[in-house]
């Protein structure tokens, strides 16, 4: 089954949303990476994903194949570059960041990336990926040099995932960044779930439980968790996330 359908079946499987865990390989060794990892998984999370915006450790293939020797669950790579590429995973979201106007991040490493990807015959989701504005600058607004969407802007991001659509992504990304003190807001993203029929992704700045079936609420299809669960890798915070995400601990 193509990771596209993989996903979708899992989210049909939820009354809420799925949930995808965020592993940046950056953080850990590889075996706390693979121990956390299957905690998540383990607790509830429907699908990991490896990535970071810098990617500093020596051999990504390698902390693929300790984590997937440790879990069941779908391992998605989600590549801040064309260098962050990994047979080992079980696909790749290919994402081009329409958010922002640099060229590079819009096509440039997309197009470095391409021939690698085809060569290594990796099973890619083509995802849209929108940056929205926190309360300060996020690594990966740094890193791209772009500017976010303004989070009391909802027609704004409304426009471009229409865009999205009528360039025939699969998914769009809504994304506050790793490590923001503030989520995507719950009216953006209802704004976006009104709009368009693809599937959501909501990410960045997730603390809670409440946070989260709110974002649920508003549309989101896959809810996305890493910085949280950095800081609280108790068994039963993941537990009660995953709860929270898939709508099994009370209406929504």
């Amino acid at each position: 089954m193509k990771l596209f359908d993989r996903l979708m079946t899992i989210r049909k499987a939820r009354p809420g949303a799925a949930f995808l865990v965020l592993l940046d390989p950056d953080q850990e060794t590889a075996d706390d990476l693979a121990r956390r990892a299957e905690i998540c998984c383990r607790e509830g999370a429907d699908a990991l994903l490896v990535g970071g915006s810098l990617l500093m450790t020596g051999s990504l293939d390698e902390r693929i194949r300790v984590v997937k020797q440790a879990v069941d669950c779908p391992v998605i790579l989600f590549p801040g570059g064309a260098y962050q590429l990994s047979a080992e995973a079980d696909g790749i979201l290919f994402m081009s960041l329409i958010s922002g106007r640099n060229p590079q991040y819009l096509i440039g490493e997309q197009v470095l990336a391409a021939p690698r990807v085809h060569q290594m015959r990796m099973d890619t989701v083509p995802v849209a990926y929108m940056l929205v504005a926190s309360e300060s600058m996020t690594s990966v607004e740094f890193i791209s040099q772009t500017r976010p969407l303004p989070r009391n802007k909802p027609d704004l991001a409304v426009a471009h995932a229409l865009a999205a659509q009528y360039l025939g992504m699969r998914m769009c990304y809504l994304e506050a960044g790793s490590g923001s003190k503030q989520c995507v807001p719950a009216t953006l993203v209802s704004a976006v779930r009104q709009a368009v029929g693809l599937s959501l992704i909501v990410g960045g700045g997730i603390q809670t439980t409440l946070e989260a079936k709110e974002l649920v609420r508003a549309g989101a299809d896959f809810i996305v968790i890493g910085n949280a669960l950095e800081k609280d890798g108790r068994r039963e915070f993941v537990a009660e996330l995953a709860r929270a995400v898939h709508g099994e601990d009370g209406p929504l």
